[in-house]
């Protein structure tokens, strides 16, 4: 079973991955509401895969996936963010995420983007 954090400023968006991921086989070992939290959980936890939203109080999700990699070269990251932020989806896959998930989130891509990372 793949050990899941979620990223995401917004409890519901948290929540509401948190039940697809689980309903799905996903273990969602933690949840942080800003990149700085997201960092500290990481270290932490070293969780398989971390879903990361892009525009967040305190450490944004470019700042964020500059981090975890620095701990971890190799962190499974998949960027989840909504229409207009492009330029920065595009930053965080040069900076290394392995996906993208457009907001609002469709189940089926969700599952086949998390199950196509190794």
């Amino acid at each position: 079973m793949k050990r899941v954090m979620v990223v995401d400023d917004a409890a519901f968006m948290r929540a509401s991955l948190k039940m697809l991921l689980e309903r799905n086989g996903y273990e969602v070992v933690a949840e942080a509401e800003n990149g700085e939290a997201a960092v500290k959980k990481y270290q932490q936890l070293m969780p398989d895969i971390v879903t990361m939203d892009i525009t967040m109080p305190k450490m944004d999700g470019i700042k964020s996936i500059q981090a975890i990699r620095a701990i971890n070269e190799n962190a499974n990251i998949v960027v989840i963010s909504a229409l207009g932020k492009e330029e920065l989806v595009r930053e965080a896959i040069v900076l290394g995420a392995k996906g993208f998930i457009l907001k609002p989130i469709k189940e089926e891509h969700l599952i086949n983007t998390l199950s196509k990372i190794k």
